[in-house]
């Protein structure tokens, strides 16, 4: 069985855990040690018990406490030679990924997928385990026909819904601010994340948990409404800042 779920979702800090029979793993750690260990505990995993960290990017959202907690539990790191060269790994078991080749791990293939963003060397990821398919993809400005191919028979995502633009560009925040987030390289507004989801194979999908959206320029019940249309073909949910989201099972 491969499930998943999210330990929390914003600006304010990301991790993910994806669970197999053999391994329990994380995407990202954003938090500190002493809140990732409480997240993983309300959702039933004793940190003790994870396997590895993989990492998508430097930005302190994602990666602020990969290197403590990695020291604390003696867990190593994945990720590309640019993200692990960016972030504290001080003393850490640390593994060079090559983005778009698989790699195994206990009895999961993982596929890092190189991805635009304003970051070093970023990757989002694919895990696969006993034929299903589960893909984390945030963190990227557009979307690229690479990323439609890798993601296009997944069976769950991890999807991120960053901002409304029309939110945005109405928004308090900075011109220099606002040009960055919609850039090529910045975050997926909802329509592009829609986009993204009407060139996917429906057949394929069954779950969808809509992330990493922002406070300022967008909100739960719009993107409740803008992706109203998909819940017919596959399940939708939300993943908060402060609750992540439920475990679901690809």
């Amino acid at each position: 069985m491969l499930r998943f779920t999210s330990l929390g979702s914003g600006s304010r800090g990301n991790s993910t855990l994806i669970s197999s029979k053999q391994c329990k793993v994380l995407v990202d750690c954003g938090f500190s040690v002493k809140e990732t260990e409480k997240r993983l505990l309300t959702k039933g995993i004793e940190p003790e018990a994870i396997d590895a960290i993989f990492v998508t990017h430097e930005h302190g959202d994602h990666g602020n406490g990969v290197g403590r907690f990695g020291r604390r539990y003696n867990v190593p790191i994945y990720g590309t030679a640019g993200t692990l060269n960016s972030i504290d790994t001080k003393n850490c078991n640390t593994i060079d990924l090559t983005r778009d080749e698989y790699l195994e791990f206990g009895d999961l293939n993982v596929l890092p997928i190189s991805v635009p963003h304003d970051a070093r060397e970023p990757s989002q990821y694919i895990f696969e385990h006993a034929e299903k398919r589960f893909g984390i993809l945030t963190d990227l400005g557009h979307i690229t026909e690479h990323v439609v191919a890798h993601y296009k028979t997944c069976h769950a995502l991890l999807l991120e819904a960053n901002h409304d633009l029309g939110q945005l560009w109405n928004g308090s925040y900075p011109e220099s601010l606002k040009q960055r987030i919609a850039g090529d390289n910045g975050h997926l507004s909802n329509c592009q994340s829609m986009e993204l989801l009407d060139r996917l194979d429906a057949h394929s999908l069954n779950s969808v948990v809509l992330a990493h959206l922002s406070d300022e320029n967008n909100c739960p019940n719009v993107v409740n409404e803008q992706f109203e249309r998909f819940r017919t073909s596959f399940s939708i949910q939300l993943a908060s800042q402060e609750l992540g989201s439920e475990w679901i099972e690809v």
